[in-house]
């Protein structure tokens, strides 16, 4: 599937082209600001305003996802070190620990989307962007923590 580059709700699709919500990009911008401040030692809020400056819907939401993890921060990384089974989140691959969190965010303090959305989109990134294992470790941390909310 390739994401058309409209930010805006108008218009049609391209031809071979399926349109993607503004949410699944917003997700997608978001973990890719979650990774690049994990991976570079950066403040993710401080890189959301230089890499999410334009106002499409996409890029709102993403900033809001961001701004929401980095709120969230203790409680989250918390959640995620007690329902991973084993997997402290050092030792978790980046892009997972990413997705991990932004999942986590949306499920305990985000009331917008439902749980089985969030979770399910978090695995379509892990399937994409990590391991062969990843969308199950991810699909089964997240229900943990759907579980306990």
């Amino acid at each position: 599937m390739n994401p058309t580059d409209d930010d805006g709700g108008g218009g049609s699709a391209r031809r071979g082209r399926r349109k993607v919500p503004a949410r699944t990009r917003g997700r997608r911008k978001a973990l890719d600001v979650l990774f690049e401040a994990d991976q570079r030692g950066l403040d993710p809020a401080g890189l959301a305003q230089n890499r999410l400056a334009d106002d499409g819907p996409s890029a709102v939401f993403a900033r809001s996802l961001v701004e929401g993890v980095v709120a969230h921060a203790e409680q989250i990384d918390e959640a995620l070190e007690t329902y991973s089974l084993g997997w402290p989140l050092a030792k978790m691959p980046a892009v997972d620990r990413s997705i991990a969190r932004l999942g986590a965010f949306e499920i305990l303090f985000s009331d917008g989307v439902p749980d089985a959305v969030v979770m399910g989109e978090a695995a379509d990134l892990a399937g994409i962007l990590s391991t062969d294992r990843s969308p199950n470790f991810i699909s089964g941390l997240l229900g943990r923590i759907s579980e306990m909310k």
